[in-house]
């Protein structure tokens, strides 16, 4: 009883943070540059799917790879921004507007990215074995892999919480999300900070991405979408443009995945898409958001 309990715990833990930064990325995009990215998931694609060629092609350490594809996410990111929301912004009449224009195109900007993930690594999925050995805990074994991800996962949620909170860009990032009119006005550059926070926001889904191919089997080109649900399914639940509210709402989401899916793994997707309906209706702002 007691090692069954321990492996949900971790595993919901394993799973929640991972969620959590996919979430936090997608709440700087939606919650601060005010883009509904649905393509938010096709990064977290690109990162499990580079980190697979780097490891299988060039033998480069899967948690060293991220020097690689981290940087090259981010500015795949920033640049996006940079252009082509930066121009649907310009030509949006009300922020109302830029949502449902953002929307839309990044449903293209989904495909595209998705069809050249087909062309350049197939509709097969990619697995590799990495730290793939089991180590006893409590009496109950673990993959190291696994326990490696989940130190990641917090390590980096902790230290992104701490570069919003102590840097002075994270205090750019976080005046833009508060109001960014007066934040221009007190000096905040915004036509910097928010492909700024599209970049991060694409690199903590690489990052995400990461982690998932170094766990996870099956890698592949259409796993995006399903991704980007549960991100809005996590900022929705720790409140739109709260980080802390991502990270905490990702851990929340994935210990209730973890229980539901000791019971029956088919009803995991049912429970996610009920608290979302039942958020909607009884807390839209969510756990951390202000009415």
């Amino acid at each position: 009883m007691t090692g069954t309990i321990l492996r949900i715990v971790v595993s919901g833990l394993l799973n929640g943070s991972i969620y959590a930064l996919v979430a936090m990325g997608l709440s700087l995009q939606y919650g601060v540059a005010q883009v509904l990215n649905i393509a938010h998931g096709e990064f977290i694609m690109l990162g499990a799917l580079t980190t697979w060629t780097l490891y299988t092609g060039f033998g480069i350490n899967p948690l060293l790879s991220v020097a690689i594809s981290g940087p090259l996410l981010f500015v795949i990111g920033f640049v996006l921004h940079r252009t082509l929301f930066t121009s649907l912004k310009n030509r949006s009449p009300s922020p109302a507007a830029l949502e449902g224009n953002s929307l839309l195109v990044s449903f293209g900007l989904m495909f595209i990215i998705q069809n050249i993930a087909i062309l350049r690594w197939s509709a097969l999925g990619k697995s590799y074995k990495y730290l793939d050995t089991a180590v006893w805990v409590a009496g109950t074994a673990f993959r190291v892999n696994r326990l490696v991800a989940l130190a990641v996962a917090i390590g980096v949620g902790v230290t992104f919480y701490l570069f919003l909170t102590r840097s002075r860009p994270g205090k750019a990032i976080r005046a833009a999300a508060g109001d960014p009119a007066t934040a221009g006005l007190m000096g905040v550059n915004i036509n910097r900070v928010l492909p700024l926070c599209f970049g991060l926001g694409a690199f903590l889904a690489g990052l995400a991405g990461l982690l998932i191919s170094m766990c996870y089997t099956g890698s592949t080109p259409f796993m995006g979408l399903s991704n980007t649900v549960i991100a809005l399914i996590v900022v929705v639940l720790g409140g739109l443009g709260s980080i802390p509210g991502s990270f905490i709402g990702g851990l929340i989401l994935g210990l209730i995945g973890s229980i539901v899916s000791n019971w029956d793994t088919a009803l995991v997707v049912v429970a996610f898409y009920a608290i979302f309906m039942i958020l909607l209706l009884i807390r839209p702002v969510g756990i951390f958001g202000k009415k």
